[in-house]
């Protein structure tokens, strides 16, 4: 188990586009175990590779019902909106109001090589769209119609 230091902006690996995973090895196997470790140490909902200063595109999610893992995440599909309040590790203490697409279609592969659809909506589909953005280099105040400190 190891867990690493969340980069904050503006660190220059958070506003890269991350580069695709071409095979899946050994340490594509470990930085997934690790950043699920990681990401519980610091009570996230989700984390993309570019948080822990690695340019990957890997995403770990816990929605609270179910943990996934994505390798090179593709939105498919999007519809409706949703409108809410988003945190992130790497921009600590600010919060901004976000809105999203109610639903996504995400097409990745899981830590197996194999290829994985996966239908999500309201915070699952938040939170996917949040990390995908990580891949990208854009960041949640990037998208928010206002920000605040936390502490307000």
């Amino acid at each position: 188990m190891a867990i690493y230091k969340i980069v904050a902006v503006p660190e220059k690996v958070l506003r890269q586009k991350a580069k695709p995973v071409t095979k899946i090895n050994a340490g594509v196997l470990r930085l997934l175990d690790n950043m699920k470790d990681t990401m519980y140490a610091y009570d996230g909902l989700g984390l993309a590779a570019p948080q822990i200063g690695v340019s990957k595109r890997v995403v770990v999610i816990d929605d609270g019902e179910k943990y996934y893992e994505l390798i090179n995440p593709v939105i498919l599909e999007s519809e409706g909106e949703q409108t809410a309040s988003e945190g992130c590790l790497s921009v600590p203490g600010v919060v901004g109001v976000v809105t999203r697409a109610q639903k996504v279609r995400v097409k990745a592969m899981n830590r197996d090589g194999e290829e994985v659809d996966i239908l999500a909506a309201d915070l699952l589909a938040r939170a996917m769209q949040h990390e995908i953005d990580h891949l990208e280099g854009i960041v949640f105040t990037d998208r928010a119609s206002s920000i605040e400190s936390e502490n307000n």
